[in-house]
């Protein structure tokens, strides 16, 4: 692994697995495998989890990260990872710009500090498929009034944990888009401006009448899967 490549991750990974505990705690729950990353930086954690990965992100940075495809290997193996089952690519671009990306191919759409992700890329998100966005940069109060979507599980962390719950989802679950929020959130934040946030949001991309998303049919079916914890061995 290249010292830059150690650099970034231990950087990116400051608050030590954190990421890797929500995106466990969310795997738990949804019943996903193809995941888009757009807006990623050197976030690398959904491959310790999900085995198809696509990442997008215009920061050079992150280019060069992903280009050291051995040190990204080798991060994948000290998480425990059987890199021989995960796929890892990355697109160098703009989200906002049209991506080479079939539409409605993936799974989950991932949307954390950068930008409105969903306005850019719902597109490429299978109908029925998820929606994991937080409150930063307003992408998350987008997704709420955007008629494709809609909230079926909230995230919350305490102590370091995080925890699913799709009961009781109310109106105010979600915050509302204003506009000041609208000015305030770039496409593309500055780069260094992700900041952490315990509260994330889940939505699934389909219809009223659809049955959008695994997460949702689960807790109907099993109410006492709608709660959940990820934790790191």
């Amino acid at each position: 692994m290249l010292e830059r490549t150690r650099r970034l991750w231990e950087n990116q990974d400051q608050h030590r697995g954190d990421r890797h505990r929500l995106f466990a705690a969310v795997a738990a729950a949804l019943d996903a495998e193809h995941v888009l990353y757009p807006g990623c930086y050197v976030d690398v954690a959904p491959s310790f989890v999900w085995p198809s990965v696509i990442y997008v992100d215009i920061d050079r940075r992150a280019s060069q990260f992903f280009a050291d495809e051995a040190g990204v290997h080798e991060l994948l193996i000290e998480h425990g990872v059987e890199t021989a089952v995960h796929t890892v690519r990355f697109i160098a671009a703009d989200y906002t710009d049209p991506l080479d990306l079939d539409d409605g191919k993936f799974d989950l759409l991932v949307s954390l500090y950068a930008g409105f992700v969903s306005e850019a890329c719902t597109r490429h998100l299978r109908l029925g498929g998820s929606l994991l966005v937080n409150a930063s940069h307003g992408d998350a109060a987008m997704a709420s009034i955007d008629p494709r979507y809609r909230l079926s599980a909230v995230v919350t962390s305490r102590s370091g944990d995080y925890r699913i719950d799709a009961r009781d989802l109310a109106p105010t679950s979600c915050p509302s888009v204003t506009s000041r929020s609208r000015r305030r959130c770039s496409t593309r934040p500055a780069a260094g401006s992700r900041t952490r946030s315990h509260r994330s949001h889940i939505f699934s991309n389909g219809s009223p009448d659809h049955p959008a998303g695994a997460l949702v049919a689960q807790c109907l079916e099993h109410p006492r899967m709608c709660r959940r914890t990820g934790r790191d061995d």
